[in-house]
């Protein structure tokens, strides 16, 4: 890539990461081009959907994310790691203003751009899951999808004003229900 096309996608990149989290995951595309003092071609020459901006901002995060179950899979306890991971994802999906809807939609669309990077997130969380069910510390009639929906529900929770209050009590209480032998972490 020309160092000028480099320059241009790195400051799309950059401003869209600002906008994206002042104005949530549906912000204009136009402005975004706009405030990085590119033309929408451009924008669209290196990124050709809005799911492609995403993936691209998100991929880092996502990856980051499956590295810490990976790192929480050799924690002595494994209720424990599930719980922390739950929270870390919860706490990042919701602070991805309006990307909940696209990652639950993005994990069901094999086209989509952020379908890898969504499988690899969920697929991180089953292998905490099935570590936790294995010792018998957590539900065996939970699967991986399920646990990706309630970690989306949580962050959605957050993301509304009405019910943001009570959403640190409801996590509590849904961990508690994965887990066994806990009445309330």
């Amino acid at each position: 890539m020309r160092a000028d096309a480099q320059k241009n996608r790195d400051r799309l990149l950059a401003v869209a990461g600002e906008v994206f989290a002042e104005q949530g995951a549906d912000a204009s595309l136009r402005d975004i081009a706009r405030k990085a003092g590119v033309g929408l071609g451009t924008l669209y020459r290196h990124f050709p959907t809005r799911e492609a901006l995403l993936e691209t901002l998100l991929r880092a995060s996502f990856e980051a994310l499956a590295a810490r179950a990976g790192e929480l899979e050799t924690s002595d306890s494994a209720d424990e790691a599930l719980v922390v991971w739950m929270h870390e994802t919860t706490e990042f999906t919701y602070s991805q203003r309006g990307i909940i809807a696209l990652m639950m939609d993005a994990i069901e669309d094999t086209n989509s751009a952020l379908h890898a990077s969504c499988v690899m997130l969920r697929a991180a969380g089953t292998a905490l899951l099935t570590r936790a069910q294995a010792e018998g510390k957590a539900r065996d009639d939970l699967n991986g999808e399920e646990l990706f929906d309630l970690i989306a529900a949580l962050a959605w929770l957050r993301e509304q004003p009405a019910h943001a209050p009570r959403a640190g009590r409801l996590f509590d209480i849904i961990a508690s229900a994965i887990l066994t032998d806990r009445a309330e972490i």
